[in-house]
């Protein structure tokens, strides 16, 4: 196999995340038949690609998607929204639902079985989305053009491409309300000749869009991100007004203004301006009420979110939880749910704005039982004197620094644990470490989160063992 070429083969296997391995047949110059397995990210198990070849060296193979020739016998569903297969956002939308938490349900087995003894553990299942469509309550959308020199454009990336942006009208795993704050502001700056920011000469203006929804009271908060300059050009004032006509199901309560000017293609703000309305909308979870600015972690997936922390809450119910640590605690959700249940639960986040919102929601809720502490964790954990009855943990992406993760499992030992993971392959890793300091896996359960996608939320209760 050589680089740079085109291959067929067919999907054998798909590990986390939508990892494929394409099994591809070549015959040699002298008529012999080889075998050659290819990662090609993006291919569903039965289907028949064509790819590029990106890599090929120590008997390992890459290969980047270019066209599914033959669908795969599960791919019974046809895709819900007309970008799929061009927008890189969904991959699922051709199988049937039951058939994605299968697939999911699957990969994280495989992934726990390289460090867990099969038997060893009781798994609970996985639980699915109470929404199929519809469920996002966040989104970040780029300006840009669909191809090069085409006109203004706002969605999200076309697959495989930094650059190409594809318009995301109609995209279905949110609320249509989306849809139409979509079309009103790419047709406002059009109308303008705005140019959009462009990455690699860093110049024009427009840049990012940020839209949250609350499920449960359909506020909405706009946030515009551009670089500086133009100003009076942007007309945001009467975009506003234009955004306020809108007839939507929920309520646009606040329009922001965001300032950045930085040359990497990252969501921050230099300085944010309210354009009208205020910077921050609520949501309500299990009777909770949260405030959510722009810049705040929030589960994604509200409905979703009450099945994750239910099962959370009942994985603690049963254990001596007087004291509980959250660590990498956001704005406090998850500290706040368990509080009815608890004696005193202390939360531990290196963002303080998130930790800011916690206090704040907290005090909304009438809960005097949590403490909200801004910093890393692995530092604030040797100013804490009390030891935890109980320890969640809810870490980034790329779970827990190893430093952090001895100081948890090797120094504190809390009785109890609970590990909330977004990446069931950073979670395998961090189990096995936590084994070592002696903890033993009890329960695991996962929640979707994000239908139509390959990722999963996977919740694990641990034991210390002494």
């Amino acid at each position: 196999m050589k680089k740079g070429q085109i291959y067929e083969g067919i999907a054998i296997e798909v590990d986390f995340p939508d990892k494929a391995t394409v099994l591809t047949k070549e015959t040699d110059k002298d008529g012999n038949e080889n075998e050659y397995k290819v990662m090609v990210k993006g291919a569903l198990q039965g289907q028949t690609v064509r790819y590029v070849l990106q890599k090929a060296r120590a008997g390992k193979c890459k290969g980047r998607l270019l066209e599914v020739l033959k669908n795969s016998p599960e791919e019974t569903s046809k895709p819900a929204c007309s970008h799929f297969g061009i927008c890189g956002g969904c991959t699922y939308q051709t199988l049937p639902y039951q058939a994605q938490l299968e697939l999911k349900k699957n990969q994280v087995l495989k992934l726990l079985g390289t460090v867990l003894e099969e038997g060893s553990y009781i798994f609970d299942g996985i639980f699915p989305s109470p929404c199929e469509w519809g469920y996002r309550n966040k989104m970040e959308f780029s300006f840009g053009d669909e191809y090069k020199g085409g006109p203004l454009s706002l969605g999200l990336h076309k697959k495989g491409s930094i650059h190409d942006i594809i318009n995301a009208s109609g995209c279905k795993i949110v609320n249509n309300d989306y849809t139409k704050v979509l079309d009103c502001i790419r047709r406002h700056f059009a109308s303008r000749n705005i140019p959009h920011y462009n990455k690699n000469t860093h110049t024009g203006i427009l840049r990012h869009l940020l839209v949250r929804r609350a499920a449960s009271t359909g506020e909405m908060l706009i946030a515009l991100v551009t670089a500086s300059g133009m100003e009076e050009s942007l007309g945001l004032g009467q975009l506003g007004k234009e955004l306020g006509n809108l007839e939507l199901e929920g309520t646009i309560t606040g329009f922001l203004h965001i300032i950045n000017d930085g040359l990497g293609d990252v969501v921050k703000s230099d300085e944010t301006r309210i354009i009208y309305g205020k910077d921050w909308i609520t949501e309500e979870i299990l009777g909770l009420k949260f405030r959510i600015s722009v810049f705040s972690f929030f589960q994604t997936n509200t409905k979703s979110s009450e099945v994750l922390y239910n099962c959370v809450r009942n994985y603690i119910t049963g254990k001596p939880a007087g004291v509980v640590f959250d660590l990498y605690s956001g704005t406090g959700t998850i500290a706040q749910i368990i509080a009815p249940v608890a004696g005193k639960v202390t939360g531990v986040e290196i963002v303080e704005e998130a930790v800011m919102a916690a206090k704040q929601n907290a005090a909304d809720n009438g809960l005097f039982n949590c403490n909200f502490i801004a910093g890393d964790v692995l530092k604030v954990l040797d100013e804490i004197k009390e030891k935890p009855d109980f320890i969640i943990l809810d870490p980034p992406r790329e779970g827990i620094n190893p430093k952090a993760l001895k100081k948890i499992g090797g120094d504190i030992k809390a009785p109890g644990m609970v590990y909330i993971s977004c990446k069931p392959t950073s979670l395998a890793r961090d189990l096995a470490e936590l084994k070592k300091y002696g903890y033993k896996v009890e329960r695991v359960c996962c929640v979707d989160m994000f239908p139509q996608n390959g990722n999963v939320e996977t919740i694990c209760k641990l034991t210390h063992i002494k």
